[in-house]
């Protein structure tokens, strides 16, 4: 059985999406609807905006889906039998899923970007990226980070490979700590807020606000979701992970997990770059994973 997965903030690139509308009619007019929906050219961002600013969250995380849902409407989802997304991604897979709609998913993840990145500015944080630590020694870490400041983690991308989330002295403290612990690598993220964590709780309620504000349908394809790590189709519960997964951890690993003891044993992933690809390998060796991202990427398909 095969599933779709979309990447979340962090796969953008510039130019990205560019070689899709000028091969595909369908995909320009989705684009340029998209740039009607959200009062401003999205596209002129994604195609030839610099990386300072399509790095910022209110434009991120709207480019991302957009490039995503793009590809997805020129494929179709015949034959899919799940979905899933990594954070951001995770809207996608809902609209993909028929739960959201596109006009509404649109809405929502321009809204969310500009909530997480207002709440950054209030309450300034950092990211971190720690690999190979044993998972024995994780607790231990921030324990003795939150002497600091706030710190939890936000992802669990692959066995080995977390992601830290708090105040910057507590993720400063924790990447010079690690390898101490056991890691192979500690680095801090080039992001703009502690994204994932009790600091975007200022987020929470006005997503939930916004949330309110549109249609959201019982799932016509499962959804795995990162708060839970297992498939959803109910509206009301699809809309509470969807507050949650704000200031939760992203259950990647154990989302991945939980599809393949579904049945699941193909990850097509949609949207710009490969990461979600890597991640699956190193989660579990034995699924197929491909990626498309580009023009090229669909014409060898459609």
């Amino acid at each position: 059985m095969k599933a779709f997965v979309f990447p979340g903030q962090g796969s953008q690139y510039c130019g990205m999406g560019k070689d899709i509308f000028e091969s595909f009619p369908a995909a320009q007019s989705l684009m340029e609807r998209a740039n009607e929906i959200l009062g401003y050219s999205i596209t002129e961002i994604m195609f030839s905006g610099e990386e300072k600013e399509l790095r910022l969250t209110k434009y991120t995380q709207p480019a991302i889906f957009l490039h995503s849902m793009t590809v997805v409407t020129l494929l179709g989802r015949q034959d899919i039998a799940m979905t899933a997304g990594h954070s951001l991604g995770e809207y996608t897979a809902l609209c993909v899923a028929g739960s959201i709609g596109f006009d509404d998913a649109l809405r929502i993840v321009a809204k969310r970007g500009e909530l997480m990145q207002n709440a950054a500015e209030q309450h300034p944080g950092a990211m971190a990226a720690i690999i190979g630590m044993p998972d024995s020694s994780l607790q231990e870490l921030l324990a003795e980070a939150s002497k600091e400041g706030v710190i939890q983690t936000a992802n669990f991308n692959s066995p080995g490979q977390v992601v830290l989330s708090g105040e910057i002295t507590a993720i400063k403290t924790a990447v010079e700590l690690a390898p101490s612990k056991g890691a192979r690598m500690a680095k801090e993220l080039m992001v703009s807020g502690a994204f994932h964590s009790s600091l975007m709780k200022p987020a929470e309620e006005k997503l939930a606000a916004a949330l309110e504000l549109i249609k959201i349908r019982n799932a016509e394809i499962p959804v795995c979701m990162n708060a839970v790590a297992r498939s959803i189709t109910d509206a009301a519960e699809i809309r509470n992970n969807l507050i949650l997964q704000l200031t939760s951890s992203v259950l990647w690993s154990q989302s991945i997990e939980a599809m393949v003891q579904n049945g699941i044993t193909e990850f097509v992933e949609i949207g710009p770059q490969k990461v979600l690809q890597g991640l699956i390998k190193r989660i579990d060796k034995t699924v197929a994973t491909k990626g498309i991202d580009t023009a090229t990427d669909i014409q060898t398909l459609v």
